[in-house]
């Protein structure tokens, strides 16, 4: 082969075996070394940051600085104090406040039992001692209810200052942790972007980030609050008994320790739960980002799948997780019971001496039981605390580490009078991310100032390594980089690149308009503050230069059209100029060329190069190119061959030497028609009845164009627009109830587990309305133990039945709570994993429209994925367990209460619906706030991730501050706008929260009432009454779970308008017949098309072709003339606007789509391939579940990559990396001919299928694709021309038409449109005279 190297001599002769890394010496891994590396999987990039063992072939100084590039520290430990670092003195002001008014809330519950024991005191002694009339009774009735009331408007404004700061506060910390850690990933070393994949960082900015708001905003106030109520309870009861005190603090203990286990077991399990939440986000952005490629080749299923077995590791560790939490939970609420059994049993033998009196023991054993009661209410929060610290530690970790090459630094020199001259010097380089495999080997190179060098080579040879050393985005381990005899390590970084511009094989832009993706190489020249029209000026004239301006200003909104996510609205070609334009208005004095061209036609390329020959005059260039016609005028070409130089001259002197670059070109040279002088008798009498034909056919078919039913086409057009603007979906407002059924089906088949969890919430919801007869009944037999005369002991001793009581009501409820929690954590995680995988799948239902949109691009979609889904368990779980347990104790105690005295009963619990309002009032504000903030954040999430996926791009461009800074207003405006919800929201919440004491204060002076005119008794009152709290409180801690709540309702509103939209073109319930057999005949008809998104600008204007079975045709053409769009309408990613595409004569439209995508195989442009194994990656192209070695070992031979991958230390089990960013260009173009081939498809769709491949490779390729065609109906996209002039038919488009027809013998005699392209590529032609300033 011309670009490999002869496999090593021990490869395994047949099958498919990968080979052990011990196998293959270092020094022969550069067979086809990779370009540009990139992200790895997240178990590979934990080995590959955090050890050396793959640097083992390096001397320690080499591989020092490979772990410089890769390494994170991961031995310092974080905690809350890293959280408050980003809190401004404003902020710690407002913490310290909020916090006061959490501490003085949690307090009221525990003052207010010195309220409650001293009226039990007025009580006893008007009922049961008998020394307080009437009058005293109501006096001391009144005085006592005032204090209520105090405590009740004391708390409401506690409550609404601790609130809205601390969700203040949560805000602002969050945001500026996002924005830090945006700020710190723009700050790293390309290097470290290699082993992160896009969606691990989507994943981290918007689910992390989520997790890590709703940790410190207001349930950190809640936290404080129940914290506040456990210390003031204990120090209440240490004041009025202090031994009582000191027995009932045994709980305190039991409690500690069990925390203390919690907290060890949830940092252990939240950790490895965090890694294959980011793993599987990496895997939706790579889905996502590659949309097309998934659908055209069927494998959305096998794509879920794939995502599916990493969800399940998440799975195991969150119910371990959460049945952790279960567990402690259960221990707490059975250490309640026992409590008030042990308090009231000690205490009775207290009042048996005469040590104490009753009010001093119910008021001890209520104010520690209501302080323990709530480490219920602990648990959630501080396990929304923790995790939100040990998710931040992940974050953390990338915003502290120092880069080794950081753009934003100012430390390094600067070159007053910048030449331009680069030498390399013994230069020997290793990618961080494959330290085994060695890219450049004592390379030493000069690139003289002002001149044109141009590197040419084999895919792997090291040329693109050169361009990455020169922007500086790798340190080499050995040899030195110069500019100007200056060693580049010793410049400023972000100066250096800002003397650079850099166009790309593969062009970047960003989701802005035209005007903004040009202006964008301003950014560090002087013009960079110019005004509106100076920067338009310049910014048209370097699109005029790069042969953009006219298409743009054919767009509906000109400069003003926004792009799309990576460029997506634009043809390859387009973008391409658009990002030469960025280069060029740069006036850059080093200009760095890799396969600048190659993604345009060949008339745009002729233009394009001379304006970049014009562009290179007075500036150093350096040249990549495949295709030798656009730098045979270079002053110095090297050759390179795996990472050596092997030979360098000009273009003429090569030729001469008849070497390596000799061999290039005679595999590029065009096949001139007229080189047979005997036939051109023939072809002269061929072309003139071609341009007879040729020109009827042409106004033939402009007349039909023309001739169009008009009402046929405004209907169709019509129809595609409605279809476009079904697309702007607005949320459907689904009831409450139509959510819970929708969120619950996910556990339909759960059942049984349901069932068990509901009634073990049931049960451990009716524990208080139990343990509200228990306290009653102490309380009674109790009452006259303070009576002259009376039997003291007898009276503990009867009291002592009802402590056993409380150990058994301990007991049942440990057991119901601990069912019930671990019950609830199975079922939750099971809905977090089906909702999660059914969103992937239903995102994969879509047709290709729905990707088009800017609002649905992969960081948007990995980010709803990600946040969406984990956020609808937020009626689950643990969250779902304390609903239930509201509701059971809400009905139990009104059942309870309304039994034993049904008029206390109604007035008391006529209040809760004044509850239930606020509550409700509350969810609906939050709701609005919601929907706000997740569009805010998945909006600024979807810039941020399209700026990291395109690092190289942002840091040649020196973009990073103005990534950063636009990223911050985003964040900044939702934080102006999120302040007044969240005031209005606190607002309600606080106005919950004394309905507690306005209740007490309600019973008390109703339940006196009653007791005064002797209508109740003291059993009947405190039964009403501690039903009463206890509902009451209910609902206070439902409504306290309104965040979690109202993000689950939005969450299953946004999931279930996603399921249920049904696309134009479905893979799910395909209609249309099926094909078993196809001929492959292909034939478009009369074809008009534009797409949804640009409804007004057609594409297709009246296209007819028909392509006979087994032949081999060709498109060709300028950018933007339709070819890709044509592919497109094959692939059936768009249904026509009017006339018809026909597969055997049958309308696609009619056939089943899956039925017909199977027949189907398609190479793209941009070769994308998946984070996974070759072998992974081939086998996308089969149908076949398990397909055989043989099959893949044919299709790779065919596609001339098997004896590259056979030589890798793994073999086919070789890891391709996040896009397949391991692999250079050509290897992933390679594999992904292999991904077609192995589908045996019968029409075979090549769109530039070897526009990224060397001479060489090309050349081979083009042989095998050839081998290929044969038997099958090919119809191929070409720029170079050279790859189609054996094809049978060749269809010349121009502005949506096709201009000529015929073979290449046919079109270069009709001297037409072709004719000109052939000419413009010919490498035959004289070498042009110099340049000026040479």
């Amino acid at each position: 082969m011309a670009n490999e190297a002869p496999a090593p001599s021990s490869p395994h002769p047949k099958g498919i075996a990968s080979r052990s890394s011990d196998t293959v010496i270092v020094e022969l891994q550069p067979l086809e070394n990779q370009e540009a590396p990139g992200a790895t999987s997240t178990r590979e990039s934990s080995r590959s940051r955090s050890s050396t063992e793959d640097t083992t072939s390096l001397n320690r100084e080499e591989a020092a600085i490979i772990k410089r590039q890769t390494e994170i520290p991961n031995d310092k430990k974080y905690g809350l104090t890293d959280l408050i670092r980003y809190a401004t003195k404003l902020d710690i002001t407002v913490i310290v406040i909020s916090t006061l008014c959490s501490v003085a809330s949690g307090a009221a519950l525990p003052l207010m039992t010195l309220v409650f024991g001293g009226l039990q005191d007025v009580f006893q002694k008007f009922t049961a001692l008998g020394s307080l009339d009437s009058d005293g009774f109501n006096k001391e009735l009144a005085k006592y209810l005032l204090y209520f009331v105090y405590l009740a408007v004391g708390t409401f404004f506690a409550t609404f200052i601790s609130t809205i700061g601390f969700i203040y506060v949560g805000e602002r910390i969050t945001d500026g942790i996002r924005k830090d850690y945006l700020e710190g990933c723009l700050r790293q070393n390309i290097g470290y972007f290699d082993t992160l994949g896009t969606g691990e960082f989507t994943t981290k900015i918007t689910a992390d980030a989520t997790i890590i708001q709703d940790g410190i905003s207001e349930k950190v106030g809640q936290l404080i609050t129940a914290f506040s109520t456990f210390v003031a309870g204990f120090a209440v009861g240490y004041a009025k008994s202090w031994k009582l005190a000191l027995i009932l603090t045994s709980t305190l203990v039991a409690l500690v320790i069990s925390s203390g286990i919690t907290s060890f077991f949830v940092l252990r399990y939240q950790k490895p739960l965090n890694e294959a939440t980011s793993q599987a986000g990496t895997v939706a952005e790579e889905v996502f980002s590659s949309i097309r490629v998934a659908i055209a080749f069927g494998s959305q299923r096998r794509l879920v799948d794939r995502y599916g077995r990493i969800i399940d590791v998440a799975q195991k560790w969150g119910i371990k997780l959460q049945v952790t939490v279960a567990l402690t939970l259960a221990m707490a609420f059975g250490l309640v019971n026992l409590s008030y059994g042990l308090g009231f049993w000690q205490g009775s033998i207290f009042l048996a001496r005469g040590e104490v009196g009753l009010s001093d023991v119910l008021i001890c054993v209520m104010s520690v039981m209501l302080g323990a009661f709530n480490v219920g209410s602990i648990g959630p929060f501080l396990q929304a605390l923790l995790k939100s610290i040990s998710t931040a530690a992940k974050l953390f970790v990338t915003i502290d580490r120092e880069s080794p090459l950081d753009p934003t630094s100012n430390a390094g020199d600067t070159i007053p009078d910048l030449q331009g001259h680069i030498r390399l010097e013994n230069i020997k380089h290793v990618y961080p991310s494959r330290p085994n495999v060695v890219i450049m080997k004592d390379v030493s190179m000069e690139i003289p100032a002002n001149k044109v060098t141009a590197l040419v080579g084999a895919s792997g040879s090291g040329k693109s390594t050169v361009v990455g050393l020169v922007e500086r985005f790798y340190e080499p381990i050995r040899g030195t980089v110069y500019l100007d005899e200056h060693d580049v390590s010793t410049l400023n970084l972000r100066w250096l690149r800002q003397q650079i511009a850099f166009v790309g094989q593969e062009p970047t832009l960003f989701a802005v308009s035209i005007f903004e993706n040009i202006r964008y190489g301003l950014l560090g020249t002087k013009n960079e503050g110019a005004d509106y029209s100076a920067q338009k000026e310049l910014i048209q004239e370097a699109a005029r230069q790069a042969n953009a301006h006219e298409f743009i200003m054919q767009l509906p909104e000109a400069y003003e059209t926004n792009v799309g996510q990576r460029g997506f609205l634009l043809s390859g070609g387009q973008k391409q100029r658009i990002a030469i334009a960025r280069a060029i208005v740069s006036d850059p004095k080093v200009l760095l060329l890799d396969e600048a061209t190659s993604a345009l036609d060949t008339k745009s390329e002729g233009i394009v190069q001379a304006a970049l020959d014009n562009a290179s005059t007075g500036r150093t260039t350096i040249c990549i190119a495949h295709r030798l016609s656009t730098i045979k005028n270079a002053d110095n070409i090297i050759v390179m061959d795996k990472g050596c130089v092997v030979e360098q001259g000009t273009h003429n002197d090569l030729l001469e030497k008849k070497g390596v670059y000799h061999s290039l070109v005679q595999t590029q040279k065009l096949e001139d028609s007229n080189k047979e002088e005997e036939e051109a008798a023939d072809i002269v009498e061929i072309a003139e009845e071609l341009v007879q034909n040729t020109s009827v056919h042409h106004v033939s078919t402009e007349k039909e164009g023309n001739q169009v039913n008009s009402k046929e086409l405004d209907s169709t057009v019509t129809e595609v627009e409605e279809s476009g603007e079904s697309l702007k979906e607005t949320r459907k407002g689904y009831s409450v109830f139509t959510l819970i059924r929708f969120i619950y089906g996910f556990n339909k088949s759960d059942w049984i587990l349901m069932m068990v969890g509901l009634v073990s919430a049931i049960i451990n919801g009716l524990s208080n309305p139990v343990q509200a007869v228990f306290f009653a009944k102490q309380l009674v037999v109790l009452a006259p133990i303070e009576l002259p005369g009376i039997d003291r002991w007898a009276i503990q001793s009867e009291s002592n039945f009802w402590s056993l009581m409380y150990l058994m009501l301990a007991g049942a409820q440990f057991i119901a709570q601990a069912v019930q929690g671990c019950v609830f954590a199975h079922t939750a995680e099971y809905l977090i994993r089906r909702v999660r995988e059914s969103t992937l799948s239903s995102f994969l239902r879509q047709d290709i429209s729905y990707f088009d949109k800017d609002e649905n691009n992969s960081g948007a979609l990995t980010a709803f994925l990600a946040v969406e889904s984990a956020q609808v368990a937020g009626i689950s779980g643990v969250t779902l367990g304390m609903i239930l347990n509201c509701l059971a104790n809400i009905v139990g105690s009104l059942a309870l209460s309304l039994a034993i005295g049904w008029k206390l009963a109604l007035v008391c619990f006529s209040i809760l619906p004044v509850v239930l309002a606020c509550g409700f009032f509350r969810i609906w504000l939050l709701m609005r706030f919601q929907a706000r903030a997740a569009k805010v954040y998945a909006s600024s999430a979807g810039f941020a991730a399209e700026s990291i996926a395109a690092m190289k791009t942002v840091a040649a461009l020196t973009k990073e501050k103005q990534v950063a800074e636009r990223y911050s207003l985003e964040i900044d405006e939702q934080q102006k706008n999120s302040l007044m919800s969240a005031a209005r929201s606190s607002l309600a919440f606080a106005a919950v929260q004394p309905i507690v004491f306005l209740c007490f204060a309600l019973g008390f002076w109703y339940g006196g009432t009653l007791i005064a005119s002797r209508e109740y008794d003291m059993f009947k009152f405190f039964i009403c009454f501690m039903s009463v709290i206890f509902g009451a409180q209910s609902a206070g801690s439902f409504f306290s779970l309104a965040p979690d709540m109202v993000k689950a309702k939005h969450s299953a509103g946004q999931l279930k308008t996603l399921l249920e939209r049904k696309p134009v073109i479905d893979t799910w319930f395909p209609s249309g017949d099926e094909l078993p057999q196809v001929d492959g005949t292909i034939e478009f008809r009369d074809v008009h098309f534009h797409y949804p998104t640009r409804s007004r600008q057609p594409v297709l204007r009246g296209v007819s072709f028909k392509v006979e079975p087994g032949q081999y045709i060709a498109l060709v053409g300028a950018s933007g003339c339709g070819k890709s769009t044509t592919i497109s309408l094959l692939e059936r990613f768009y249904d026509p606007v009017s006339g018809q595409v026909l597969i055997d004569g049958t309308d696609i439209t009619k056939v089943n789509v899956n039925n017909y995508r199977s027949h189907l195989a398609v190479v793209n442009q941009e070769p994308t391939l998946y984070q996974g194994t070759i072998r992974e990656n081939i086998s996308i192209g089969s149908e076949l579940e398990n397909i055989s070695d043989e099959t893949i070992e044919i299709a790779c031979r065919e596609a001339n990559i098997y004896d590259f991958i056979i030589s890798l230390p793994d073999g086919f089990e070789t890891t391709v990396g996040s896009r397949g960013a391991l692999l250079s260009t050509g290897q992933k173009q390679r594999i992904a001919i292999a991904r077609a081939l192995v589908r045996s498809p019968k029409v075979l769709l090549l769109d530039e299928a070897t526009s990224a491949l060397d001479s060489g490779s090309e050349h081979v390729v083009q042989s095998a694709l050839d081998r290929a065609a044969k038997g099958r109906t090919t119809i191929t996209i070409a720029h170079r021309l050279s790859t189609i002039q054996h094809a049978d038919t060749i269809h010349v488009f121009d502005q949506g038409r096709i201009a000529e027809s015929g073979t290449h013998s046919e079109l270069m005699v009709m001297n037409g449109r072709y004719a000109e392209l052939v000419r413009m590529q010919s490498l035959d032609q004289k070498q042009k005279p110099n340049r000026k300033g040479k």
